[in-house]
């Protein structure tokens, strides 16, 4: 179950992104602009304090090229500004580093008439021990593909409510962690560019994830990506989630069954439909969601087609071939009854040849004789009687 690469459902996120589809606050927002200002913040209390003097870099993430393009500083304030030029195919965030943590911002906005210009950038002191909850969860899921298995992004927002930085302990304690369903094979990151956090910031073991970096306060967003295998009848999600649960299913048929999820519609994503289940577990501790029967693959469909076919051809060859051999074998007709002329002359020629033996014959052929003539007599006995009367 270990993956790290991009998988191919990047496609399914963008155009959700494009739909405007929001699981945090800041997921509608994915192309930088010309300018972008701000503050660097420390959070106290219910108050924050400004951080001044550390270094603020502006990242640029495309679909070929990405890394840190400029670094600016905040002043004592906290304060910074960065330019750069805009790129439609890119999307631009900012990061700080604090006490050895790399905080970074939301993607920056799009509208060139709008620029980012009071951004502020969170950091934190750390802690071990402050909780990590999981806020919202997605599900989006496809129908069957040509070896009917299915793909599943799962889409996680995880939340510190805190006012510090969850700080792994060690490589043994994860800073957050999570069971992932147990059919859900090959898991992996769905797709650097969406996921805030990197391939090197998660590790897989057996059915869980876990997340090796820091998580400061605030929300991020993890979206992974597994497979479903052929003939799997349902999805079990293990797994509390505080607020909302989103559930997309491209197949009619398939449903959430536990906790009862209310069915809020359609919506289109890749000219695909998929068909949208919204709630909340209400206590419960799994997601359920059934699956259609599956249908004959294509591939086995053809294999037991020709499976057939050689069943006929066989069979039509073995009943040719025993009805070759029932011709072979000699043919009994029913005789027809013999006529009383016909037995008439076997008795002369039977009493031709006693008479030709000059009556010298033995006690045995004598008795033969006899029993043979009196049994022709019968015969003519009974073929005289069958004969009709005439008129």
């Amino acid at each position: 179950m270990i993956g790290r690469s991009a998988g191919p459902a990047a496609r399914w996120l963008l155009a959700l992104v494009a739909a405007g589809w929001q699981l945090g606050p800041d997921s509608g927002r994915a192309i930088a602009q010309a300018r972008a200002a701000g503050t660097v913040v420390r959070v106290a209390g219910r108050d924050t304090i400004a951080v001044g003097s550390v270094p603020v870099v502006l990242h640029r993430i495309g679909p070929a090229v990405q890394g840190p393009l400029d670094t600016v500083g905040a002043d004592r304030r906290g304060r910074f500004a960065v330019r750069y030029a805009p790129d439609s195919g890119a999307a631009f965030l900012l990061s700080v580093r604090y006490l050895g943590i790399e905080y970074f911002s939301a993607p920056l906005g799009s509208d060139p008439a709008r620029p980012d210009t009071s951004l502020v950038l969170i950091v934190a002191d750390t802690s071990s021990t402050t909780p990590v909850r999981l806020a919202e969860r997605t599900l989006l899921i496809g129908s069957p593909d040509e070896s009917g298995s299915r793909t599943v992004i799962d889409w996680l927002v995880l939340e510190n409510p805190g006012e510090l930085t969850r700080a792994p302990g060690d490589t043994l304690r994860p800073a957050w962690a999570l069971a992932l369903p147990p059919e859900g094979q090959n898991v992996e990151l769905a797709d650097v560019h969406l996921s805030q956090f990197s391939p090197d910031a998660l590790g897989f073991r057996r059915d869980s994830v876990m997340v090796l970096a820091p998580i400061p306060p605030g929300r991020k967003e993890l979206v992974l990506q597994y497979r479903l295998p052929r003939g799997e009848p349902r999805l079990t999600v293990p797994g509390h989630v505080n607020d909302s649960v989103f559930v997309l299913l491209e197949e009619p048929e398939a449903r959430v069954t536990r906790p009862p999820l209310a069915r809020a519609g359609a919506q289109a994503v890749e000219n695909r439909t998929f068909y949208r289940w919204a709630g909340t577990l209400d206590g419960a501790s799994e997601l359920e969601i059934l699956f259609p029967s599956a249908g004959v693959a294509p591939g086995t469909l053809l294999a037991l087609l020709v499976g057939i076919t050689l069943i006929g051809f066989a069979s039509l060859a073995v009943i040719r071939l025993r009805s070759r051999r029932l011709a072979e074998l000699p043919q009994f007709s029913p005789s027809p009854n013999p006529e009383p002329i016909a037995i008439a002359d076997s008795i002369a020629r039977l009493d031709h040849r006693h008479l030709d033996s000059g009556g010298v014959a033995n006690a045995e052929e004598r008795s033969r004789y006899e029993a043979e003539r009196a049994r022709l007599k019968a015969e003519l006995a009974r073929a005289l009687a069958s004969r009709p009367p005439r008129s």
